[in-house]
């Protein structure tokens, strides 16, 4: 056969698709990827559209299956795995592949045999390897296209000058494939374009949801999006906050982990800590290189896993020579599943892994089919050979072809699960699913447009891909593993997961168990996992261990699972999980800092150190005091007590005894009562002392001073004049008292400030009257202004006669009095930081207030009530004691004469 030139083509004028717009694509489209061996060439031609196809392809098919039939399904499966660099193909998959294709055959088998499923219908295929590859699989894929380019052969004449007779292509309706999600997403795009509409069992990428891009690709399998929804429910049921991920590169790995973060990122709780890819074409160390890294966030144990089974295994032998057995926990996607094969050997570092699988059933029908299956009964199969030679690890002869004398000779009586294992492989059923679902529609679409028909009518000569589609996208039906297959508006199955854990210790059947279910929402159980070791407590994988109670979360910026715990210091509580807040002044935190208790409330107690050294001073002062105030009633008209000025005495010796008296009323528990006697004795006591002793000196220094200039005597200097000018300056300390009440009512407070330490458990309120360090000086005030004022006028009156005898001791007195309370104020204000400062200014000012009084006390009476006791002979009128004293002289001396001394005692008083 000959060409006189190009072959001129047209593109079918059907639907909306121009020939410009195709023609446009595939100029752009291959030689964007460059394949040198595309064995169908489509170029721009000017002023036409030109689309020239080689002949040897499209009449010889050496790499797929042809069965005959009424409507022809395309098949596209990884017959052989990707070869080396420069090849297409590698070597045979025996499960992925070969178990995936015959589950295809079987299925049409069953459809073609079923009276109710398309009757009078016989399903035909052509099956293609895409050789793992999305470039090659897009050249295979042409094949499915070509019956729609209509050929213009007018001008190809024959040798003889006859026209050609060319064999028109099947044409292929639907496509049940591909496998990888690379490898769909490649062909979806020209598949589409010609209105194809696919079906795949085992493509997941998320990317293919898109029906804008990919509107003719459907799917029994869930999308990723499904899984990495599970795969993340799964990382929170176990309590893990931190993960790493790791992707093989290219569409479904990418895409996995990509979802997986943005439902992560959406759901919140969960933070990745490093994001891996796995070149396509690793290089020597580069698994290693990708441990280490992973390494670099140790706490992040969970690794979510989405890549091929070789890279799979490429990391847990780069994690075993690391020496990190059972350091990583992972969560391994439905490409890791159930398979054997990575785990190959490594069974000590992929203990405990967590894998997600679609859930799935094993058919026992296929399982009938297969092990069936012979080299004299599945000829259909061209690659069933070279899967026999594979299984049985045998050689088949050919002609022409040396048999190795490494391997034994193959006999063809080699039976499949007899002398080979054999298990299911996990995307059978979804093959036969795919396969069904295309067949529904297809009875469906017959239904409606062939009613009366019993084979293939002129409504569906040709069949049009969008109405297909539309029947292919409403189908419901039982499966073959008995769960519903149907389709949602994007073409995705619903989400059916089975969650497995690989086993090994105590276990008779080490390897995948299953432990759980994922349909839309997790059910897994916990108390069958076990992990490295034969542990069953569930591993920690966070970036932040829990804060202990009474500490709160800093976060590090940028990463929400991450914190610093900071104790709740001081007075504060933990009000939340991120703040701490400061307790009321009343109250304290607890010891672990959750919550707030009430201070301590506490009060100077009677059995006290701070209590008992100044109560006892004052109850020795009180009972000294009560025995002069007697001695003088008992002697109260002998010279001693007369000449002393009796009425001033008693008044001074009432506020010696009330200084004593306010020792009692500083220790008492605090009550209005008593916070009314404080301010009103407190100052009291003093006054009238210091009234009645500044009374005294003035009077002394006035009749000193008068004495000087005339011998009339000073005005105001008899008892009631006295009485009158002490009672006028104790009025003055009494009217400042009830002012005080009358502005500020006494009461009680409880100060929480006074004793509040750094370490709160120490902190205690105390119950106290409502006086401050102010008041009691100012209240104190008073009598210091009598107190100086009465040092001075003692000072002026050192110089008088003996005859004022007192005038010496009360200057001692105040001199004394002076010292003491020069020394009370340092202590009185030093101690304002101390933790014991109301006992210590309590104890330091009645103490002060007690010796002042016995200063007062001693100095004053203390002589006086000495000689009234011990020497009452002094305790006489002057002339009296002269005369007895003569008497005494003169009788002693006429003792002496006679010769005897004695003395006789003077009993005149």
């Amino acid at each position: 056969m000959t060409s006189s030139g190009p072959a001129l083509s047209s593109l079918p004028l059907h639907h909306h698709h121009h020939p410009y717009y195709l023609h446009i694509f595939f100029c752009t489209f291959y030689q964007h990827h460059l394949w040198p061996r595309l064995l169908l060439s489509l170029c721009l031609w000017t002023g036409g559209q030109v689309v020239q196809v080689s002949a040897s392809h499209q009449h010889f098919h050496p790499h797929s299956i042809k069965i005959p039939g009424d409507i022809t399904l395309g098949g596209l499966f990884p017959i052989h795995a990707r070869g080396p660099h420069g090849v297409n193909c590698g070597e045979l998959k025996k499960e992925k592949g070969i178990h995936r294709m015959e589950a295809m055959l079987y299925a049409l088998d069953q459809i073609n045999s079923d009276p109710e499923l398309l009757p009078n219908i016989t399903l035909g295929a052509r099956i293609l390897d895409t050789c793992s590859r999305d470039t090659y699989a897009l050249e295979q894929s042409l094949t499915f296209v070509q019956a729609l380019i209509q050929k213009d052969t007018s001008d190809i004449r024959c040798s003889n000058g006859e026209p050609p007779i060319i064999r028109k292509p099947e044409r292929v309706v639907g496509v049940i494939g591909a496998s990888a999600s690379s490898v769909s997403i490649m062909v979806a795009n020209i598949l589409r374009l010609f209105e194809i509409p696919q079906v795949s069992y085992a493509s997941t990428a998320p990317e293919l949801s898109d029906n804008n891009r990919y509107d003719y690709f459907s799917r029994v399998v869930p999308p990723d999006s499904y899984q990495a929804q599970a795969m993340l429910d799964i990382v929170k049921a176990l309590g893990w906050n931190y993960v790493s991920t790791l992707a093989s590169e290219g569409n479904y790995g990418e895409s996995g982990v990509d979802a997986f973060m943005q439902i992560s990122r959406e759901a919140g709780g969960v933070c990745i800590a490093q994001s891996v890819k796995i070149p396509r074409e690793p290089t020597a160390g580069e698994f290693d290189k990708i441990i280490k890294r992973l390494m670099e966030t140790s706490n992040a144990r969970g690794v979510i896993i989405f890549a091929n089974e070789d890279d799979i295994k490429r990391v847990l032998e780069a994690a075993k020579r690391a020496n990190l057995t059972g350091h990583f926990l992972f969560v391994g996607s439905d490409s890791w599943g159930a398979k054997s094969s990575p785990v190959t050997e490594l069974e000590d570092v992929a203990e405990g892994a967590v894998t997600i699988l679609p859930k799935r059933a094993s058919i026992d029908g296929f399982d009938q089919y297969f092990m069936t299956r012979s080299l004299e009964n599945n000829r259909r199969n061209i690659w069933f050979a070279e899967f026999w030679e594979d299984d049985f690890r045998c050689k088949l002869t050919r002609p022409g072809i040396k048999l190795d004398p490494d391997k034994k000779k193959c006999t063809g009586d080699e039976r499949i699960g007899r002398d080979s294992l054999y298990e299911q492989e996990g995307k059978v059923q979804f093959v036969i699913d795919a396969v069904y679902a295309m067949a529904h529609a297809l009875h469906n679409m017959h239904q409606d447009l062939c009613p009366s028909s019993s084979g293939v009518c002129n409504n569906m000569d040709p069949v049009e891909g969008q109405v297909l589609l539309n029947y292919i996208r409403t189908v419901n039906f039982n499966g073959s593993a008995g769960t519903s297959v149907l389709f949602n508006e994007n073409g995705d199955a619903p989400g059916r997961y089975d969650i497995f854990q690989f086993q090994m210790t105590n276990h008779s059947h080490p390897g995948y168990h299953v432990i759980g279910q994922w349909t839309n929402n997790l059910r897994l159980n916990l108390e069958e996992m076990q992990w490295s070791g034969g542990d069953r407590s569930v591993p920690e994988s966070i970036c932040s261990f829990p804060c202990k109670p009474g500490e709160r979360k800093k976060m590090v910026k940028g990463v929400p699972c991450c914190w610093h715990c900071e104790l709740c210091d001081g007075y504060q509580y933990q009000l939340d999980e991120f703040n701490c807040e400061t307790c009321p002044s009343d109250m304290r935190p607890v010891p672990n800092r959750t919550a707030c208790r009430p201070t301590p409330i506490i009060k100077l107690e009677w059995n006290s150190p701070w209590a008992l050294v100044p109560a006892s001073l004052a109850m020795l002062g009180i009972l000294a005091t009560s025995a002069v105030v007697i001695t003088f009633i008992r002697f109260n008209d002998t010279p001693i007590v007369r000449a002393s000025g009796r009425e001033l005495s008693y008044v001074l010796l009432t506020g010696i005894f009330l200084i004593y008296l306010i020792t009692f009323l500083m220790i008492a528990e605090p009550g209005v009562v008593v916070c009314a006697f404080r301010r009103l004795l407190l100052g009291l006591g003093m006054a009238i002392t210091y009234s009645a002793m500044l009374t005294k000196t003035n009077r002394i220094y006035r009749i000193f001073e008068q004495g000087k200039r005339s011998v009339t005597p000073p005005k105001f200097i008899s008892p009631t004049s006295q009485l009158v000018i002490t009672f006028i300056l104790i009025s003055v300390q009494v009217l400042g008292v009830f002012v005080w009440f009358g502005v500020v009512p006494p009461h009680t407070i409880i100060d929480y400030d006074e004793l509040r330490p750094p370490n709160p458990d120490l902190a205690r309120g105390i119950l106290k009257c409502d006086m401050s360090d102010l008041s009691i000086i100012c209240c104190l005030s008073y009598s210091i202004v009598l107190m100086v004022t009465c040092t001075v006028y003692a000072v002026k009156s050192r110089g008088v006669p003996e005859t004022f005898n007192e005038a010496k001791p009360i200057g001692f007195t105040m001199y004394t009095t002076c010292i003491v309370w020069l020394a009370f104020v340092p202590i009185f204000f030093g101690t304002a930081q101390s933790t014991e400062k109301m006992f210590i200014q309590t104890a330091t000012l009645t103490v002060s207030m007690s010796l002042s009084a016995s200063v007062s006390l001693g100095m004053l009476y203390m002589p006086k009530v000495y000689v009234i006791i011990f020497h009452p002979e002094q305790n006489v009128q002057k002339r009296k004691r002269s005369f007895k004293a003569a008497r005494l002289s003169q009788k002693s001396t006429s003792d002496k004469q006679n010769g005897e001394t004695k003395i006789e005692p003077d009993r005149t008083q």
